[in-house]
């Protein structure tokens, strides 16, 4: 039986519990020990998720959309209608113009994703990113010494975006990309019931790297991190500058994560991202709101 994940929605001001797409399995193979061993030296290979996002992204796919939506209770009049002639033509669907507004106030720090948050006013050296009880350096998160220093007791965002989730990822404030590279690995499971058991996940998992200069915000380090059964993590903007609110990239089919690290005393997690990371939940927030202020 898989342990209960609950969050608060900001939205609606109440604690809820998520429902998971594929629960049983995710348990299966993070909760059991022969579990474990086929998604280590199986499940979590390259070819086995771009297998899979092949026929994701196949017009055989597209049946599961109608029934994918009423058991996740996906509000469609948000979304653009389509047509969507896959299921990862619906997975990647676009909001509607004017059904999410990214905050226009300099200091404040508009939500980069739709995703349920966690945040953290210190990432040390020492200790680095705390994860279900254990920590993950911020060397092997970013994959060198080198690209860690500007961030060393600096504070961070992780954003993860559930299955059911709008996939697309926006830039946080206006700017420019200073340094942008891929870090290989394997992709399992993002789901926090993965995590219970493989803490280093995050470090671990195959990840894009872009070190941004921003405007408000100071220089920031924003890591997409794939995950099981995502074919790809594709950007979209092949530009060096960039806007507050433009469109960075998107996930293809599966769960996937967002990090945000920051340099220190340049800006700080909203206050109740961080009230709810201490009581153990993530805080769901919409595309465009509040995740943190900037020092003034």
């Amino acid at each position: 039986m898989s342990e209960i994940i609950r969050f608060w929605n900001r939205a609606d001001n109440k604690e809820q519990t998520e429902e998971i797409y594929g629960e049983s399995l995710v348990g299966f193979l993070y909760g059991t020990a022969s579990g474990r061993t086929l998604a280590h030296f199986v499940l979590s290979g390259k070819m086995l998720s771009r297998i899979f996002g092949m026929y994701q992204s196949s017009s055989f796919s597209k049946h599961k959309i109608t029934a994918f939506v009423k058991k996740f209770g996906i509000r469609m009049d948000e979304y653009e209608s389509g047509p969507f002639r896959s299921f990862n033509d619906f997975f990647i669907r676009r909001f509607k113009d004017g059904a999410r507004i990214f905050m226009e106030k300099n200091k404040f720090m508009p939500a980069f994703a739709e995703a349920r948050y966690l945040g953290y006013k210190k990432v040390s050296a020492e200790q680095g990113l705390p994860v279900k009880g254990s920590f993950i350096s911020l060397s092997a998160l970013l994959g060198s010494d080198t690209a860690t220093a500007p961030f060393i007791g600096g504070p961070a965002l992780v954003a993860r975006l559930c299955p059911t989730d709008y996939h697309r990822f926006h830039y946080p404030d206006t700017g420019r990309t200073f340094e942008s590279y891929p870090i290989g690995g394997c992709l399992h499971s993002v789901n926090p019931l993965a995590l219970h058991h493989r803490p280093d996940i995050f470090a671990t998992n195959e990840r894009q790297v872009s070190i941004l200069e921003t405007e408000n915000f100071g220089k920031v380090a924003y890591i997409e991190v794939g995950a099981m059964c995502v074919g790809k993590i594709v950007q979209t903007n092949s530009n060096q500058t960039f806007a507050r609110g433009d469109e960075k990239g998107y996930f293809l089919f599966g769960a996937s994560t967002v990090i945000l690290l920051g340099q220190e005393r340049s800006w700080s997690p909203s206050a109740d991202i961080l009230k709810h990371t201490k009581e153990g939940l993530e805080t769901f927030v919409r595309l465009g709101d509040q995740v943190a202020l900037a020092y003034v």
